[in-house]
């Protein structure tokens, strides 16, 4: 089956949601002086399910079959709960760049785990396509003149990454018989819970923080959780889990383009060249070759598209 192609409205989708993700970074930073990574977390996934609740509630979308519960409660905690827990406890031992540079196996994790479960075709193209961006997110975070180093706690990363390739892929084909919110509504309130026990003394810390730390949370909740997620989502159902993935590419360059308009933090010739060769990377992941002619066949009242 040939990958679905990008539309301009999956494009926007994916631009909202990597522009909030990269926002995290420095709100994560901003917040941990006065939150543990749990509380991060926690504060994080319940602010964003607050939003889904709300959301669920004025738009009344239909919710997962109860028999798919299960597997959501799973992708949830997996995806949600273990993903910020390890990335938020890893941040605060290890360097930016080494975080940096293991997240971005993201992409070909999620390649990986699409073809063994979805059976979505990997192009060598596509393959070469990751490789060549892989190299230039390494450039852009070595030429951030930060040391990168490895020590154990950087394994929180590799879980990390694990964690969301599994997220992303797993709600796949769900999104095919229940709605795009529904779903990431229900994995995000499953997140929340799973976080709870390491918020016990979120009260306490609440009370004790400068609003701009508590700022820094809400924004965490809203725009790269609720926002972001959502976007993200909506993209993947409306193309293929290691297609849309790919694109994680762009958040190193569009958070360096954030540090130097927000923080004065002007890029040096190298970053330029290592966000240049991430974009022709991304972009060589998603060219597509001459397809032989479609014809649509009519499947449950829609339609899709095969080979003829």
């Amino acid at each position: 089956m040939d990958t679905p192609r990008l539309d301009g409205r999956t494009l926007a989708c994916i631009g909202v949601a990597l522009v909030t993700w990269s926002s995290a970074y420095a709100a994560i930073a901003f917040a941990l002086p006065a939150f543990t990574p749990g509380e991060v977390a926690f504060a994080r996934l319940a602010i964003g399910s607050l939003c889904f609740a709300l959301w669920l509630a004025a738009k009344r979308p239909p919710l997962p079959a109860r028999r798919d519960w299960p597997q959501l409660a799973v992708l949830g905690v997996i995806g949600l709960t273990v993903y910020h827990l390890a990335l938020n406890y890893a941040e605060t031992r290890i360097a930016s760049g080494t975080a940096a540079i293991l997240i971005s196996l993201v992409p070909a994790a999620t390649a990986a785990l699409s073809a063994l479960w979805l059976r979505e075709r990997l192009p060598l193209r596509t393959l070469c396509g990751l490789g060549v961006a892989l190299v230039g997110v390494v450039t852009v975070v070595l030429a951030s003149g930060k040391q990168v180093r490895f020590e154990p706690m950087a394994a929180l990363v590799l879980v990390s990454v694990v964690a969301s390739a599994i997220y992303f892929v797993g709600q796949k084909p769900l999104f095919s018989r229940s709605s795009v919110f529904g779903v990431t509504a229900c994995t995000f309130f499953a997140g929340t819970l799973g976080a709870l026990p390491f918020a016990t003394h979120l009260p306490q810390a609440l009370a004790a923080a400068p609003w701009p730390r508590i700022g820094a949370l809400l924004w965490l909740g809203f725009a790269p959780t609720f926002l972001g997620y959502i976007t993200w989502n909506v993209a993947i159902h409306r193309s293929s889990a290691s297609q849309v993935s790919s694109f994680i590419y762009f958040s190193p360059p569009i958070a360096v383009l954030i540090g130097w308009v927000w923080l004065g933090e002007r890029p040096g010739l190298l970053t330029l060249v290592g966000g240049a060769v991430t974009v022709g990377g991304v972009i060589l992941a998603n060219a597509r070759g001459r397809r032989a002619p479609t014809r649509p066949v009519a499947v449950h009242g829609a339609k899709r598209y095969e080979h003829g």
